[in-house]
Order: structure tokens, then sequence, then C-alpha cells
């Protein structure tokens, strides 16, 4: 059945928000119309507000512009979710400031929910309580996190100053690939066009990050995805280093307890598992580790065991014992 206008123009308009750009042909295909619908559609939301840039040529497409006002995002039920359980969790995070900004922004975003989906958030929320872990660490400007995520997005060149770990200001111009979050911190993994290497940067150190205009071709980064290029630097190795433990719990428990991206569980049997995991430090999964009040041993690396050792005589020493 064909849609109203209306409908496509609302379909249109959730397209251009999905991504920076979209060729006529592709506008097409997904709206099921011709190229001279598309033109007029294009037209009829630059009449109702949209800024609406089009490129002419074989590479040519389509651009939703930032404007003086910002249009209505449209999103799907999972969307909708997805954002709002995202801004609750936001409140307790390592992004500066944004707390407060989370709280109002959820409070819009519930004032208009279907009740069914507001039932679904809330139901969420009831049943979930945070995992208290180690001092909060540095915290980042959303400014920041915004300015380095397009231009990884758009393979945008940057400059910014960068404080290494003994304080030393270094200017630094960077082909950005991509961010990274690790346990409270958060890390951008770009090509240093100074130094002719990949790097890694912490972004509580990274200071006005500032687009060039200028677009970078494609490298191939020298690891599987961005996460594991930053565990293999954290490490201190070519490749990440992982922690390999026994557990004496289910695969099933320990999956649904230890919940860290990249972790891996393997059964052993039906009270025995092996957890492997690429961390951002040792001493994160000896905290995450020790916190489930599981029995485990250390089978790799060495340096786990002894930051464990260590945290031991120190809770040993504290408790007066």
């Amino acid at each position: 059945m064909p849609q109203t206008t209306s409908a496509r123009l609302l379909q249109l308009l959730s397209l251009l928000q999905t991504r920076r750009e979209w060729t006529g042909p592709e506008l097409c295909e997904r709206l099921g119309v011709s190229p001279r619908t598309v033109r007029r559609d294009v037209e009829r939301l630059r009449d109702l507000g949209y800024p609406v840039h089009a490129t002419l040529g074989s590479v040519g497409g389509y651009r939703l512009e930032a404007g003086a006002a910002m249009p209505p995002l449209l999103l799907d039920d999972e969307e909708a979710v997805a954002i709002a359980v995202g801004l609750r969790h936001a409140a307790g995070g390592a992004v500066e400031d944004i707390g407060e900004t989370s709280v109002r922004a959820l409070a819009k975003l519930e004032q208009v929910l279907p009740d069914r989906l507001r039932r679904r958030v809330n139901a969420l929320h009831s049943v979930t309580m945070p995992l208290t872990g180690p001092p909060a660490g540095p915290t980042v400007a959303p400014e920041t996190l915004a300015v380095l995520a397009a231009a990884s997005r758009d393979r945008e060149r940057l400059r910014f100053s960068y404080r290494d770990k003994d304080g030393a200001q270094s200017a630094r111009l960077v082909e950005p690939h991509g961010l990274v979050s690790a346990g409270r911190r958060w890390y951008l993994v770009a090509w240093d066009a100074g130094r002719e290497d990949w790097r890694t940067f912490r972004v509580d150190r990274v200071g006005a990050p500032r687009p060039t205009g200028v677009r970078s071709a494609a490298r191939e980064l020298p690891a599987p995805d961005a996460a594991a290029f930053v565990a293999g630097t954290l490490t201190g190795s070519d490749s990440p280093r992982r922690a390999v433990l026994t557990v004496h719990a289910s695969a099933e428990e320990l999956a649904d307890r230890f919940r860290v991206t990249g972790a891996e569980v393997e059964p052993v049997d039906d009270r025995t598992c092996t957890l492997r995991t690429a961390p951002d430090s040792l001493e994160w999964t000896a905290l995450r580790i020790a916190y489930l009040d599981l029995d485990f041993e250390v089978r790799e690396p060495p340096e786990l065991a002894d930051r464990l050792a260590d945290m031991g005589r120190r809770l040993l020493r504290a408790s007066g014992r």
C-alpha cells in the first residue's frame, strides 16, 4: 500500500538522521519512489525548516546539516527504550557534568514516551542496581567526546594538545579511528601523523580538539578492532595479554555476574568454568573477580596473581589481623 506524503516525509527525515550522507539512488530504494519524488520531498523538508544540503555529481547525495533549531528525533520503540535506559545509567558515569543534564533529558523523553514504553523503562529500572566499583577516575567533557566521535566517524583529521602521564604537553595532528570506553576511562585510537604510527590517547588528557576539515583515507588498524588495540597498548605488548582464570562456578552464573566487554567464559563442567579476558588493567580485573565472592585460581599471567596477593595483604592489614 503506497505511503502518504506525510508518512514518507517522516521516513525520509528519519533516514537523514541515521547517517551523515545518503545518495539519491539509496534514498529511492529505501523509500520505494522515483528520483523526482525524492527531490520533491527534500524541497518539502526545506520548506518546513530542515536544512537538507544536496551535492551534485556521481558521488553526490543528501545530508541533514546543523540548523538554528534541532529537528525532532524520530525513534522506533527499541531506540527510545535504549536511550531512556542509557540516560538513567549516565547519571553515574565518567562523563563530566552529565548527571544533571541526563536527568533533564530523561524527564523530557519520558514525558512523551507512550505508556507501553514508559512501563518497560520503569520495569527495567526497578529491578536494576548498579554494582559499586572502585573509586571514580578522571572525567571527560562531553563536548570533547562529541568532537572526537564525529571526527572518527567522518575520518577527519584533528589537532589537539596532549598531556602525557608525566605532565608534559605536546601538539598532535591525528587521523582518528575510534573511541573505546574501558572501565572508568575513555581512549582515542588514532594514527599520529607526527610520529607516523598508531597511538592510544587518554581522552581526559586531550585538550581543545579542533577538526581540520581535511579527510583522510582509511588505514588498516594493526589489531582486530579499536578495543583490542587499546588492550594491547595498556598491557605493553603488541597484542592483548589475556588473563586466564579457573572459576568455581557454572559458566552461566559467571557470565551473568562478570559483565565485562570482551570477556569469554568457557564451561569445564557443571560447577567449573574458564574465564579469559583482555583487561584495561590487571588491577581492575583483580578487583572485579575478587568482588564476585567466588573461588578461583589464576592460570595466567603471573602478574595478576601478584596483584591479588598484594591486595590480600593490604586487606588483612586494614582488618587488623
